[in-house]
């Protein structure tokens, strides 16, 4: 495997070790709660983790056999992932926080760019790739 890839999969890993760390979290939460319920965003975390996990997975897979040098598909691949691991981190911190049910709700303005900058990256370092792979491999 190639460095880059086996480096994208590693975070693959992290991410999923983070999802289930956040599962736990979850469980307690819903233990603890009289509906049985953990908080939504809790539970948006715990989620959005495993999701991004296999997302992750792909992308090294994706950048594995790719035409691109490994410099541009190591950098295409650190933007999603920044960006998954950015996403989880700000759920987690709304579920640590328990002040909303809907981030979106009553956001500052500011939350529209950030969510155009997470759009472009996570579009655009996957095109990237996509590209990369369709190159070599089609």
């Amino acid at each position: 495997m190639h460095t880059d890839a086996a480096l994208v999969l590693f975070s693959a890993g992290l991410i999923l070790l983070a999802a289930m760390l956040l599962g736990v979290w979850k469980w307690r939460a819903m233990a603890s709660s009289p509906d049985g319920r953990a908080h939504r965003y809790i539970d948006v975390a715990h989620q959005a983790a495993l999701l991004y996990s296999f997302a992750t997975a792909v992308l090294a897979a994706l950048v594995q056999f790719s035409a691109w040098p490994q410099a541009v598909n190591l950098t295409a691949a650190a933007v999603v992932v920044t960006l998954f691991a950015s996403a989880i981190a700000k759920y987690t911190w709304l579920g640590l926080k328990k002040t909303t049910q809907n981030q979106m709700h009553n956001a500052p303005k500011s939350t529209n760019r950030i969510m155009y900058v997470l759009a472009a990256g996570e579009i655009g370092g996957l095109t990237v790739l996509l590209t990369g792979y369709a190159t070599a491999q089609l």
